[in-house]
């Protein structure tokens, strides 16, 4: 601006256009401002409303879609209560047949129950008639019996006590032939349950086991070839015979019998090693008391050993686990004794297949039975030094070594000393008697034999009614005749009965007895 121009106006004037000019721009500032302030807010309004709007549409959608999960979801709950609600209705439907089925099955037995409530009280009113029916024929025959009774007494000339006595054997023996009569019943009952059966297991087991019908028996005589060597066995003054006894504990009997001298001794083994011992030395031809001694010595370790081999190799036939090697000892002793010539390990063995055989055919424990068989004459080998039957030598010791109670009884009992309290006891009975009474087993003396048979006609001869009786079938059946007079079918039973019972009792044998009781009425007529 020029210098006129400026010096036109002073300095106030130009402070209020300053002024002036600084409220104009600030005026305008804010105007601007405004501006800019109303086109910010209307921006900001209209992203609010965008965003409003974008909101309302998302949850429009959402409450649709929630809508649609719901009304699915209704659909779906309403169609499985629905599908349970039908299963219910079927379930009660069925519930409601099978009660109303019930209902009439119930009617049905009340029905019944009723009819045979009527059928019962029929009958008790017919049970009630008959027994005042019965009551006046007791009384009828009561009257009848004192009347019978006063006649008998008044035509036979008999007191009451007489005719009392006549009345009880007659009553008596009424009794007897219902009681034959009821045992003779019972017993084939029985014996048609149990006869096949067992005849089919001992069949079976007998067929199943084959064994030798001879057995060997222990030698007790020693051959000498000359008077010369008997001499010589008897030593000077019989000091070698006296050495030979004391190194062996044998009798050794020295006869006149020709070209042999006997070996007795109670102990089987010691009469083996004498047996062998005086072979030895006839032999060798030297026989003084030193050599005695020697010659015994080494035969009784060789029948040592061989006791062992004899006892291992049986159990190993036998195929029996875990048995103490003390009764594997005395069961080769049992290699040299014998029972009525049965040779007691053979026959031990024997009994041993056979209890196995009939054990597994009643479905038992074929091995334990196997066991028991083969352990049940274990005591004889020590009966001749110890007191007491062979059963309870050999019971006290299979239980002193270990063995089983099953096994302990069998032992104990195979001969009815003891109770049998284990299953396998009757087996190992049946089984030693079956070996022992199969043809060819055993031998016994003439004498004893005869013996028994004596004893058999003398038991069945003590018998009321028995007219005869004769043991045959050497001896495994007794015959016995009965007066038909004084003893009828029925009471043929029971003395067949008494009979048996009697000689288990009193008798000892192996195997078993037949009794056979024959009644016949002979008449005899003669025509002239």
């Amino acid at each position: 601006m020029e210098p006129s121009v400026l010096a036109q106006y002073g300095p106030a004037t130009w402070t209020l256009l300053l002024l002036a000019a600084a409220l104009v721009g600030v005026l305008i500032g804010m105007g601007v401002r405004h501006t800019v302030e109303k086109s910010r807010r209307a921006a900001i309004e209209n992203e609010l409303a965008a965003s409003r709007h974008a909101a309302e549409a998302e949850a429009k959608r959402v409450v649709a879609q929630a809508e649609a999960q719901a009304k699915s979801l209704l659909i779906a709950q309403r169609e499985k209560f629905d599908s349970e609600t039908e299963t219910t209705r079927q379930q009660l439907r069925a519930e409601e047949k099978r009660l109303a089925k019930r209902e009439d099955l119930l009617d049905q037995k009340l029905e019944n129950l009723n009819t045979k409530e009527r059928v019962l009280e029929s009958n008790e009113r017919a049970l009630a008639e008959r027994e005042k029916g019965l009551a006046q024929r007791d009384r009828e025959l009561a009257e009848l019996l004192s009347q019978q009774q006063a006649m008998l007494l008044k035509v036979s000339n008999l007191s009451m006590d007489q005719a009392r006595a006549m009345l009880m054997d007659r009553v008596e023996k009424d009794m007897e032939r219902e009681v034959a009569q009821l045992i003779q019943k019972r017993l084939e009952e029985a014996r048609e349950r149990a006869e096949a059966q067992a005849r089919e297991v001992i069949i079976t087991a007998i067929q199943r086991y084959a064994a030798e019908h001879s057995c060997d028996s222990t030698v007790s005589t020693v051959e000498i070839a000359s008077d010369d060597m008997k001499g010589r066995v008897i030593g000077r003054e019989g000091r070698n015979i006296r050495a030979f006894e004391k190194a062996t504990g044998v009798d050794v009997i020295v006869d006149d019998t020709p070209g042999m001298v006997v070996v007795s001794a109670f102990d089987p083994v010691r009469r083996e090693v004498a047996r062998r011992s005086l072979e030895k030395l006839i032999q060798d031809g030297r026989i003084h008391p030193t050599r005695i001694e020697e010659v015994v010595a080494a035969t009784e370790k060789e029948i040592h050993k061989q006791i062992l081999e004899y006892g291992k190799q049986a159990v190993m036939d036998v195929n029996i686990r875990g048995l103490h090697g003390k009764l594997q000892e005395l069961l080769g002793r049992l290699h040299f004794r014998t029972s009525y010539g049965q040779n007691v390990l053979k026959h031990s063995s024997e009994v041993a297949y056979l209890s196995q055989v009939i054990a597994d055919e009643l479905g038992l424990n074929g091995q334990l039975a196997r066991r028991c068989g083969l352990l049940h004459d274990i005591g004889k080998a020590v009966d001749h030094e110890v007191e007491g039957s062979h059963p309870q030598i050999g019971a006290e010791l299979c239980k002193r070594y270990g063995e089983k109670e099953d096994v302990v009884n069998a032992v104990a009992g195979h001969h009815g000393d003891v109770e049998a309290t284990s299953l396998y006891t009757p087996i190992v009975a049946a089984a030693d008697a079956i070996s022992a009474s199969r043809p060819g087993a055993r031998r016994e003396t003439l004498e004893r034999y005869v013996q028994r048979l004596q004893k058999l006609e003398e038991i069945a001869s003590g018998f009321e009614g028995v007219k005869q009786a004769y043991a045959i079938q050497a001896g495994r059946e007794v015959r016995v005749i009965v007066d038909a007079e004084n003893v009828d079918d029925r009471l043929s039973a029971k003395v067949a009965r008494d009979i048996a019972r009697r000689v288990e009792d009193e008798m000892e044998y192996p195997g078993e007895v037949k009794v056979t009781v024959v009644r016949e009425v002979r008449c005899v007529e003669y025509a002239r």
